[in-house]
């Protein structure tokens, strides 16, 4: 329904019914929204390390809340990895009314495995509680319909999330989940504006994102460390434990924010990181491992094989699927990321980015560096 039809229809309404039926339509909005997110997601956990110790762990039953809904999440196809993610995770949520696109990803400290305590179980609480306070607010201010009678718009449901408010609700979550004992996880959570097109985000340690524009890198998030390898994070310790006084121990506050303007084709690529607790090198599957302008290559590799396909089916007369061709882009290219970084984790022989970084130290290190990796990919579409 347009603008110039729902007037007539909201003020007939208004004066009609009583204040029992405007809920009827209170979230009602009638303005066109130009801009479209299509968002794909991939992950492979890491194969076990026999030097590191098993922990005995109680994940989250599928009966629970969060049980259910990480399921749901990694029932997404997702041909590298299968539901292995390790302890990384992530989500994505369409905001209310579908005014926008939140999404995030986390990666649990995989220091606590020398303690004994499961670092998935806070990053997937972390990504559960994000969603939770997403699902029902607005990446901007609240959208009024201008045509509404007075009451009608008072009426309007919901509240405007930052990303920062986000990650802050989403901590408390965490704090207060009886079954995360403790745990730590660096976090980058995103919005997306339908209405405006604005990209709104909240990084804190070194998860993070870039944004392609025309085959080129127009932005980076940059690394948020207390010293080499060691992220700033988010953490939840034991109350009844005082061996863990050096572990690094950060607030949502302290989170990097950023806002962009986005544009028609721009390509967003999230990625997550996974490090120890201590000063011992474990290192992200895809920023580690992959550098920026081999992501762009990637990216455009699978643009370019999707208009090809599409002109076959257009010249032998056959119908495309029912999915968005930018649906399907998006899941390729972060599936091919995720393959591509995989690959580069277990060849010794090629210099990596966090060779490069180590070496900046006057630390030796050679090759790629075996990790968790999970990338969230999202293709722009203004009408």
């Amino acid at each position: 329904m347009n603008a110039s039809n729902a007037a007539p229809w909201v003020k007939s309404a208004a004066r009609a019914s009583s204040s029992k039926h405007l809920k009827q339509f209170r979230n009602y909005s009638s303005f066109s929204r130009p801009y479209r997110f299509h968002v794909g997601a991939s992950w492979a956990g890491k194969p076990h390390d026999p030097r590191e110790p098993r922990v005995k762990t109680s994940p989250f039953s599928p009966d629970t809340a969060i049980g259910q809904w990480r399921d749901l999440m990694l029932s997404r196809p997702n041909a590298p990895g299968g539901t292995d993610i390790g302890e990384d995770f992530f989500y994505i949520q369409d905001m209310r009314e579908k005014s926008g696109v939140s999404l995030g990803i986390a990666d649990g400290v995989g220091g606590w495995t020398e303690s004994g305590v499961d670092p998935s179980l806070f990053s997937q609480a972390l990504m559960y509680h994000a969603h939770r306070y997403s699902k029902a607010a607005w990446p901007g201010e609240p959208e009024i319909d201008p045509t509404q009678e007075y009451e009608e718009r008072e009426q309007v449901e919901g509240w405007e999330l930052t990303p920062l408010e986000c990650l802050e609700s989403a901590y408390g979550g965490v704090l207060r989940e009886r079954n995360v004992l403790a745990g730590s996880s660096t976090a980058c959570v995103l919005t997306l504006n339908a209405s405006n097109g604005v990209l709104r985000a909240a990084n804190l340690g070194d998860s993070g994102f870039l944004v392609i524009r025309a085959s080129s890198v127009i932005y980076t998030q940059r690394s948020q460390t207390h010293f080499f390898n060691c992220p700033k994070q988010l953490s939840k310790l034991p109350t009844s434990e005082k061996r863990f006084s050096r572990a690094c121990v950060d607030h949502p506050s302290d989170a990097d924010l950023c806002e962009l303007k986005l544009r028609h084709g721009d390509i967003i690529i999230a990625y997550a990181r996974t490090q120890k607790l201590t000063l011992i090198a474990q290192t992200d599957g895809l920023s580690d491992n992959v550098f920026p302008a081999e992501m762009v290559t990637i990216c455009s590799m699978v643009a370019r094989q999707s208009q090809m396909t599409r002109r076959t089916l257009t010249a032998a007369g056959k119908q495309e699927s029912v999915q968005p061709v930018e649906d399907q882009e998006a899941q390729d290219m972060a599936e091919r990321i995720v393959e591509y970084a995989r690959m580069c984790m277990f060849n010794r022989k090629r210099v990596s980015p966090f060779e490069r970084a180590a070496a900046r130290e006057g630390m030796y290190f050679r090759g790629g560096k075996v990790d968790d990796v999970t990338v969230l990919v999202t293709i722009v579409q203004e009408a």
